[in-house]
């Protein structure tokens, strides 16, 4: 394996800008240009339950719009090919929910995560998983070494 390159040099003015702000406030390149030192500190911690939360927030909202706008389309549509076209944006929609619907439970259990004071870390190595991955994948639970590992298996032996 090669070693990851560091990532760009920190904007100075950037690097002692967390020390001031709540957790919820910070901004990603803030976040990124604290010391590794600080990871997973209270600020961290705050941060990502915060932006948790506020997915979890919209994902349910969203759920609620799908309840209402499939009530709302539920007129008879003579044309057959309307009718088909009708069901498989519904059919659509609800695999959209159902995959958001498996999400809320992986938030729900990165937010358990956080109150155990377990989250940042992976489960199979307990080496930290990274902020990097984090910001793109909050609800992640491995590190990326761990997870090519999984994926190499599952590639190399199924599911």
């Amino acid at each position: 394996m090669t070693a990851l390159k560091p990532a760009a040099k920190a904007d100075p003015k950037l690097a002692n800008a967390w020390k001031t702000k709540a957790g919820r406030d910070l901004s990603e390149p803030e976040l990124l240009a604290m010391p590794d030192s600080e990871y997973m500190n209270d600020k961290q911690l705050e941060f990502f339950r915060t932006r948790l939360q506020a997915l979890k927030d919209d994902l349910l909202s969203n759920a609620g719009e799908t309840t209402e706008h499939l009530r709302e389309d539920t007129s008879i549509v003579p044309d057959p090919a309307d009718r088909a076209t009708i069901e498989e944006e519904h059919a659509l929609e609800l695999r959209t929910r159902d995959r958001e619907r498996k999400l809320l439970k992986k938030i729900s259990q990165s937010l358990a995560r956080i109150d155990a004071g377990d989250y940042g870390y992976c489960d199979e190595t307990g080496e930290p998983i990274g902020l990097g991955r984090l910001l793109a994948r909050p609800t992640a639970t491995l590190s990326l070494e761990a997870q090519q590992r999984r994926e190499l298996k599952q590639k190399m032996f199924g599911d």
